[in-house]
């Protein structure tokens, strides 16, 4: 054991990668359908390791904060970008008026039981899901004219209270919006959802290497013996009303296989090959004739595209509107993706600029459509780590500029222009993204594995005063936290249904998401049994995230009055 002790203090990235193993298995583990996660798991990791009174540089947290807050702007760049524009309004002022009632519960709390500086940045952090405000707030703590020991003091007081209010206020969140929520709005949640379901929802999320047996999309060989179809051309056939979509791809006439022109015949006895949805073979296939095997002629190269929308022209088109496009024949939408959040797949839909739209069809087809709507971003490993080095290097450079309010410092620090030229920069990738390529992968470790280190150092740094910093906070800190997470998003909820009369689906997702409580949207989707409140989600996160990062530094400033 002693070996043990010794080798974690005289080496401390060993004690950095035992925090995280730790983090990581605490984070799984399940207390009826609730998990602490990850963050919390190394946080606690970091605190019960940092007992044995481990050292570990500052600048280790520094480099992983920077690079996990690059990558949240990185990913939410579109569509805080997007919120500039007149359709977001709603949702701007519903997260701004949540996120400024965050700050505002967590300073008066704060001065009525008469928290430190240190504590209501943790009280911040914790209540509200925010663990940027660690980072942010513990950096201006640093910059305070106050003895070193005060300061050490105070930023380790952060993680004691962010541990107790992030448990409580999160845990709370997660079953208060879906459940007392709708309450709130006086509606079934359910019901609501029902009546304004989408006419296409996406199926659930396969793990890897598991697919769906249920294909969406199929091709299918018939031999034409309908009277109405025969003697007319593919262009005549496919423009006949129809309750869906479906195209023919191929035609066996004889011995002979034809392409689809437009103004290709069907003759009796041919064999077309036609690609819809599954719904469709079922229900209307014998419109056309009794199916066949006929491997050559179903022997077409079908491809699955994802595609970065960068056409201006279609920025907030209805997806009926772009089923109409010359590019879309022979082409379904199989995902639409904003942000990492799917959203629903029906005819009233809308795209926005840097939204995925992942593409199956015959390959010409796809290619051609992915032309027309933007970039193919074609599957690949390598991170473009250029637009990653430079965006955090001229970030910082930005962030260390400053201004002085009251007599106050306020800087967003070098942490803080991370984020906000990952934010720039994820909006550049979207608009242009033949460059600037972050794989999900490597995104992952960016953000969770950037974050989880951040926070276990911070925990081992915290390790020696965290319990006697919980004792001096006492009870009252738990009955603060739950409080102070659930007031917001009362006021929040009952603005965004009563005053600006949003749909009360979208209300519960933007409330979700400028809490950036991903697992409070997942909470309400399953309730709902909807993928509706995604829509209402990803612009206010991304601005929940710039904003709620931002009070650190202001609520230092504020309690330092």
């Amino acid at each position: 054991m002693h070996y043990i002790v010794s080798a974690l203090r005289e080496n401390p990235e060993l004690a950095i990668f035992l925090t995280i193993a730790i983090g990581f298995l605490i984070g799984r583990a399940k207390f009826g359908g609730f998990s602490l996660g990850t963050v919390v798991g190394c946080l606690l990791a970091g605190v019960l390791i940092g007992q044995l009174d481990i050292k570990v540089p500052p600048l280790v947290k520094t480099i992983f904060f920077d690079l996990f807050l690059f990558t949240t702007g990185y990913k939410v760049g579109p569509q805080f970008f997007r919120a500039l524009k007149k359709d977001a309004l709603p949702q701007v002022i519903l997260t701004v008026l949540l996120c400024v009632t965050c700050l505002l519960t967590a300073f008066a709390f704060s001065k009525i039981m008469n928290y430190d500086v240190g504590t209501a940045a943790g009280l911040l952090a914790g209540a509200f899901s925010e663990s940027t405000v660690i980072g942010t707030a513990g950096e201006a703590i640093q910059r305070l004219a106050i003895p070193a020991a005060e300061k050490a003091a105070l930023v380790n007081n952060i993680p004691v209270a962010y541990a107790v209010t992030y448990l409580v206020g999160t845990a709370a969140l997660v079953w208060y919006i879906p459940t007392i929520g709708p309450k709130l709005m006086g509606i079934n949640l359910r019901e609501t959802a029902a009546r304004m379901k989408s006419d296409v929802e996406e199926a659930a999320g396969e793990a890897e290497g598991i697919v769906s047996a249920a294909h969406a999309f199929d091709v299918r060989a018939y031999q034409v013996t309908n009277p109405q179809l025969l003697g007319k051309t593919i262009a005549a056939i496919e423009a006949l009303p129809k309750e869906t979509r479906a195209f023919i791809l191929r035609v066996r006439s004889g011995d002979r296989l034809l392409e689809p022109a437009p103004d290709l015949v069907i003759r009796d006895g041919d064999v077309v090959a036609v690609m819809a949805r599954q719904e469709a073979h079922a229900m209307r296939g014998d419109a056309i004739g009794h199916e066949v095997v006929d491997q050559g002629l179903l022997g077409i190269s079908i491809e699955a595209l994802d595609v970065v929308v960068t056409n201006r022209s279609f920025d907030g088109a209805k997806l009926s509107r772009l089923a109409e496009t010359d590019f879309a024949r022979g082409v379904f939408l199989s995902r639409l993706t904003r942000s990492g959040i799917r959203m629903p797949v029906a005819a009233d839909s809308r795209v926005n600029l840097g939204d995925v739209m992942s593409l199956i069809g015959p390959l010409p087809a796809v290619e051609r459509a992915a032309a027309g709507l933007g970039y193919p971003d074609r599957r690949t490993a390598a991170t473009d780590m250029v637009f990653v080095g430079l965006g955090i290097f001229v970030g910082g450079l930005l962030g260390l500029l400053s201004v002085v309010v009251w007599g106050v410092p306020l800087t967003l620090t070098a942490s803080g222009g991370a984020l906000i030229m990952g934010l720039v920069f994820g909006w550049l990738r979207s608009v242009y993204p033949f460059f600037g390529r972050i794989p999900e992968p490597a995104i992952w470790i960016f953000d969770t594995l950037g974050l989880c280190v951040f926070i276990g150092v911070v925990g081992l740094s915290a390790g020696p005063s965290f319990v006697s910093g919980l004792q001096t906070t006492g009870v009252s800190l738990v009955v603060v936290g739950l409080v102070s997470a659930l007031l917001p998003h009362t006021i929040g909820i009952l603005f965004g249904h009563y005053v600006l009369k949003m749909n009360p689906l979208i209300v519960l997702g933007a409330c979700a998401g400028a809490g950036t409580i991903t697992a409070a949207l997942r909470a309400v989707q399953e309730e709902a049994q909807s993928s509706t409140p995604a829509l209402g989600y990803t612009v206010p996160y991304a601005i929940g995230n710039i904003l709620l990062t931002a009070w650190g530094p202001i609520l230092v400033a504020m309690m330092s009055m």
